[in-house]
């Protein structure tokens, strides 16, 4: 049996047309159906219904291509881990990260990354917490930062860095020439939370329940900037980390003195999968240098 015989099955399976599937292999009609006929014999069994000029994968073919698909998986995944080792400085990093970390530290980290290793590229993506978790799950990206949620396996999160809240007025706000404030003292300010699932918003919460307080929402934002805008428009108040690189013109960041106000970042990925040189190299950049960018 030889392998590309796999890759014509494949192909086969996939458009359930011979003259469209040997247009796509570049190879003749009666070539690719000897192929398959010596496939099936060596398999034992028929993997496609035949009627006329139509063909359809049976339930045969349909149980093996899932095992042959893995297979050819595999087989791309090793041939790409090779090529990394032999090229360890090129490639793509594929990360995901908070929102909220997009106006200054997620741009200056790479900014300094890329520094030392120019022809890495990047692919991003943003989201809150819980979203990002499910597509590091799915294999979306090779990397995340992100708040601690319910780590488990397979997820392994280090943290790298805390990070202060603020509690965010407007600037005409009674409390906006304040230089640090008490959670208690804004028990009854109208309060624009992020929406429900979000990290910050579940960090959020908890600092509220240990002070003792249950500030009345008035709005509820899905990112940061958003819920910033209202805050200025005059709509309520939040607590955000600090929100450098975005237009602070209308609002005052006041720091808060009790309790402690404070969430912590790291880096999580999924544990036992192959992470590429460049990869390893920006995890490990990342994990040595993330206090840099406070």
């Amino acid at each position: 049996m030889e392998w590309q015989q796999f890759e014509y099955f494949q192909t086969l399976a996939r458009i359930q047309h011979v003259t469209h599937a040997a247009e796509a292999l570049s190879i003749s009609q009666p070539a690719l159906s000897r192929s398959i006929a010596r496939f099936e014999d060596e398999i034992g069994v028929p993997l496609f219904d035949r009627q006329g000029r139509s063909i359809r994968l049976n339930k045969y073919g349909q149980l093996f291509l899932k095992r042959v698909e893995n297979m050819m998986k595999e087989f791309h995944e090793g041939k790409q881990e090779i090529m990394d080792l032999l090229d360890p400085d090129k490639g793509e990093v594929s990360l995901g990260f908070l929102h909220t970390l997009s106006t200054s530290r997620i741009p200056d980290l790479l900014a300094s990354f890329r520094s030392h290793y120019p022809n890495i590229h990047f692919r991003l993506g943003q989201g809150p917490s819980h979203t990002l978790m499910n597509q590091l799950q799915g294999g979306e990206f090779d990397l995340c930062l992100l708040a601690p949620m319910d780590m488990k396996s397979p997820f392994v999160w280090k943290p790298l860095w805390d990070e202060e809240l603020f509690v965010i007025v407007p600037k005409d706000h009674k409390y906006a020439n304040r230089t640090s404030i008490t959670l208690k003292e804004i028990a009854d300010e109208s309060f624009i939370h992020l929406k429900e699932g979000y990290s910050l918003r579940i960090t959020v919460e908890q600092l509220f329940q240990e002070a003792g307080i249950t500030p009345p929402i008035t709005f509820e934002g899905e990112e940061a900037d958003t819920v910033a805008g209202l805050v200025a428009a005059g709509l309520g108040i939040s607590l955000l980390p600090n929100l450098k690189g975005t237009d602070q013109s209308k609002i005052t960041q006041i720091p808060v003195k009790s309790p402690k106000c404070q969430r912590t970042i790291g880096i999580a990925w999924v544990e036992g999968r192959y992470l590429s040189p460049a990869t390893e190299k920006f995890q490990q950049f990342v994990m040595d240098h993330a206090c840099d960018f406070e």
